[in-house]
């Protein structure tokens, strides 16, 4: 099946429908969407992107997002999201690793010496593709088997390099799925905001509103801003979206000020980073049981558990505390595992590795076969992070997958940002944890050991990393230092490091 299938669907059926929203102002309705996805999809062929090539989208969230991707889909290719954070070198190694035939963003000169063409999406060559776009019949989708590949994200991981997972039009089928039965029931009206990147999981959420005809509302500043939201959940209302828990905080701080209590906003689904049980607590108390968490990865999407908005928002159980601390129950279709060293099942309540079974887990990594046979075992995808199982199905997380730093739920990867550090001709070693914060989540501290007669200053080490890693992954604290903690075998001990900054903030630094 071909995924862009939905939404030629909800052309047929509900044509006149609002389908997008840019703030309040309606950008296509959805006979409007489909026939532009189809147009463009058509003018991307006609560029000589075929079945099976990997186009790329470079691009902060706008109205354009939704008809990009369905135009992939539409002529069989597959999409590309790419953070639009990322540093521009960055996202050059991912069109060069994804083989990408043509990289879409908003100038057409976001990636200087791109290893493709770009398309402009605010230039006349994009206007053209979808300039006739509504006149007569518009055409089904290439048909496609389910296993085809429909969308390669690009996760970083411990090892450096960011890895290209691969997702079908039967994983993301499966997905939206599972999001209607086990994480929220679109009504009639709903509005699916997009205030996380469209090229994560806000993005993948589409499809759920897609097949049920509902709409989506790009905002005006094309991301999160929590006056804008509680304006627009007065108009149009029934707002739906994505936040991680950072984003959920400052948001219950404007409504906190502003006297609002809600209204307006029907579901926030939350994940991507630790929730502290006070925060949850706080927005509960403050906008009422509109909550619903999920934990997934780029891996499994969205779709490893869910706690539904009646188990957030409940107090009458026994262990409600330990419940709403979790991050849910499995959903239908997937089976949970926690697995020990030996990779057999632990018992309730015995803390392992995180193991997931479900048609929602990747067809495996793109170009890295040694890496899908690492996590991809028997079925079983091996999440990496660590957790237990309660009697009754509730999975609570002790811990990340190593190293990883969760910044406003976005993933930070240590490895990636000490290489950065290494090339610096004046640096001998480095090492990055996170510690806590309380607007972001978590923020990346630098311990470096400056290298021997070296001027090596956290302004200039700063200067360095700016030119080569994106900016949300910059350390934002600096620690020189003259040695690394190490074990016998010249690990660095990064449980002290983490340690030294607990000391640090007891004692008040």
């Amino acid at each position: 099946m071909n995924l862009a299938t939905w939404l030629r669907q909800s052309a047929l059926a509900w044509p006149d429908r609002p389908a997008v929203y840019a703030g309040d102002r309606i950008f296509a309705d959805y006979r409007g969407l489909a026939a532009r996805a189809a147009a463009l999809g058509a003018g991307l062929a006609a560029r000589g992107v075929g079945r099976g090539d990997r186009v790329a989208i470079f691009l902060a969230n706008r109205p354009e997002y939704l008809e990009i991707l369905n135009a992939c889909w539409w002529i069989g290719a597959a999409a590309v999201p790419v953070n639009y954070k990322l540093h521009p070198a960055e996202a050059a190694w991912i069109l060069e690793h994804s083989g990408a035939s043509l990289v879409l963003t908003d100038d057409g000169a976001a990636v200087p010496g791109a290893p493709c063409p770009e398309l402009a999406v605010d230039g006349p060559d994009y206007a053209a593709m979808t300039a006739g776009a509504g006149a007569g019949e518009i055409p089904p989708p290439e048909p496609l088997p389910g296993e085809a590949l429909a969308w390669l994200f690009y996760t970083s991981g411990t090892t450096g390099r960011p890895k290209g997972v691969m997702l079908s039009h039967s994983n993301l089928m499966h997905m939206t799925l599972c999001f209607g039965t086990d994480v929220d029931r679109i009504l009639p009206g709903d509005v699916s905001l997009y205030a996380a990147p469209m090229s994560h999981g806000a993005g993948l959420y589409s499809l759920a509103y897609i097949r049920a005809a509902a709409a989506h509302l790009v905002p005006e500043s094309r991301g999160f801003d929590p006056e804008e939201i509680i304006r627009l959940a007065g108009a149009p209302g029934n707002l739906c979206f994505f936040a991680a828990p950072t984003m959920i905080k400052r948001l219950v701080a404007a409504a906190r000020a502003r006297g609002w209590r809600g209204e307006g906003l029907r579901t926030v689904v939350y994940g991507g980073g630790p929730m502290y049980g006070a925060d949850i607590d706080e927005a509960l108390d403050l906008l009422g049981p509109r909550f619903v968490q999920i934990y997934g990865q780029g891996e499994s999407p969205m779709t490893i558990t869910a706690l539904s908005r009646e188990l957030v928002a409940d107090r009458a159980h026994p262990d409600w505390r330990a419940r709403r601390d979790s991050v849910g129950i499995a959903p239908a279709g997937a089976e949970l595992a926690i697995l020990g060293p030996d990779d057999r099942p632990l018992p309730p309540e015995e803390a392992g590795e995180i193991a997931v079974r479900a048609p929602t887990v990747m067809q495996g990594y793109w170009r890295d076969p040694e890496a899908t046979a690492k996590t991809l075992r028997d079925g079983w995808l091996m999440t990496g992070d660590l957790g237990r199982l309660s009697a009754d199905g509730f999975l609570t997380l002790t811990d990340r997958s190593k190293d990883v730093i969760i910044s406003g739920g976005t993933n930070i990867y240590p490895r990636e940002v000490e290489e950065a550090l290494l090339t610096h001709p004046g640096v001998f070693e480095a090492a990055v944890v996170g510690r806590p914060d309380p607007d972001w989540g978590e923020q990346a501290v630098a311990f470096v050991v400056p290298a021997p007669g070296a001027d090596c200053t956290p302004a200039a080490l700063d200067a360095w990393c700016r030119d080569r890693i994106a900016g949300f992954k910059r350390p934002k604290v600096w620690r020189m230092v003259e040695a690394l903690p190490k074990n016998s075998y010249g690990k660095v001990l990064k449980t002290e490091l983490r340690a030294r900054l607990a000391a640090e903030r007891e004692g008040g630094a």
